[in-house]
C-alpha cells in the first residue's frame, strides 16, 4: 500500500462535512416543490391555532381523521384543509 492510497480521519470528516452538506440541500430542494401530505399532531395544533386537548376532541368526536404509526398520530392535509373550509363534520 502506498502513502498515497491511504485515507486518514480528516479525509473521513471532510467527506462526512460534504456528505451531510449536500444531503441538507437535497432536503430543502425536495420540500420546496411540493407540500406536506401528512402532518403530526404538534404540527396541526399550530396550524389550526389550538391546545392538544382541542386535538384530542376532534379526534374522539370524529371531526378530524388521523393514522397512527407507532406512538406518533398523522393528519392528511387535505382534511385540514376540508375542516377549515368547514367541508368536515
Amino acid at each position: 500500500m502506498q502513502a498515497s492510497e491511504l485515507i486518514t480521519k480528516g479525509d473521513l470528516n471532510e467527506f462526512k462535512s460534504e456528505l451531510l452538506t449536500e444531503i441538507k440541500r437535497l432536503v430543502q430542494l425536495d420540500g420546496q416543490g411540493q407540500s406536506k401530505k401528512w402532518l403530526k399532531s404538534n404540527e396541526v395544533r399550530k396550524l389550526l391555532k389550538i391546545s392538544p386537548g382541542t386535538l384530542q376532541n376532534l379526534r374522539i368526536n370524529g371531526t378530524l381523521s388521523y393514522t397512527r404509526i407507532g406512538s406518533i398520530m398523522y393528519y392528511k392535509l387535505d382534511d385540514i384543509n376540508k375542516l377549515l373550509e368547514g367541508g368536515l363534520q
